[in-house]
């Protein structure tokens, strides 16, 4: 089952990072996200990959075009123009890189790779976030299930730390990120049909508005709960965290 990665958008809230590289390559632990992703789907044996490219996308094809050199100790000979790589760090993945244009919306962006998913089920998320989700439970969920798309609902943490407060105006209990309001929302790590190219119209549909709105609507989407860890990085606190977590040895996203 082919891997579809949402890497094209212009990550706006970490401009510090994104003016120079798209924000899937911000790095946690030295890694891009985007590799930290990929190596979640390897875990689970998925390492066919299409990455929909946008924002800098160069700066995504020549990572993996150099991969060997970005993981490995190299001799340049420049007498005769000639590289010798020394134990390289190889990677079972396949992945194919898709331009899918610097303006194109979620849902143009899925459009557009049909032609490589052909008429398969595929897995799709998002290229900035991370998780320790079942991926193997999750695809037995959907196919379970008979429903074009199966979306991973979390519960995220709250931004602020909880009070919990008594008569006397005394705080009983602290906790630092508590869940948030109860309420699950859109994790990515999606399962999909390929039905689901039938409901985008063009490169302006975004993949969470009519598409996923109307198959909803229509009773073909289902919610694998996932109560584990799940964060987004979606400003640079949040790439502080994530890269403590790497440090400090509690990246529960980690499971290779």
């Amino acid at each position: 089952m082919k891997v579809v990665l949402l890497a094209g958008g212009l990550g706006t809230r970490l401009s510090e990072e994104t003016s120079i590289r798209p924000k899937p390559m911000v790095e946690i632990g030295g890694m891009p996200i985007l590799w930290h992703i990929m190596k979640i789907y390897s875990a689970h044996g998925f390492n066919d990959f299409i990455v929909c490219l946008g924002y800098k996308g160069y700066v995504i094809k020549e990572y993996f075009a150099n991969y060997f050199l970005h993981k490995s100790d190299v001799t340049i000979d420049l007498s005769n123009n000639s590289v010798h790589v020394h134990d390289s760090q190889a990677e079972p993945w396949k992945i194919t890189l898709v331009d899918t244009g610097n303006e194109t919306m979620t849902g143009g962006r899925i459009k557009r790779i049909q032609p490589h998913v052909e008429n398969e089920d595929f897995l799709l998320t998002y290229g900035d976030g991370v998780s320790d989700v079942n991926l193997t439970e999750l695809v037995a969920f959907h196919k379970n299930a008979n429903k074009l798309i199966t979306v991973t609902a979390v519960q995220p943490s709250g931004k602020f730390g909880a009070l919990n407060i008594d008569q006397n105006k005394l705080v009983n209990t602290f906790t630092e990120k508590p869940k948030g309001d109860g309420s699950w929302i859109n994790g990515g790590f999606f399962v999909c049909r390929p039905g689901v190219f039938n409901y985008i119209k063009n490169d302006r549909t975004v993949w969470e508005k009519e598409p996923l709105e109307q198959i909803a609507s229509e009773g073909q989407m289902q919610a694998y709960k996932h109560h584990g860890f799940w964060r987004p990085m979606d400003t640079l606190k949040d790439k502080h965290d994530l890269n403590e977590m790497w440090d400090g040895n509690t990246a529960n996203w980690k499971i290779w």
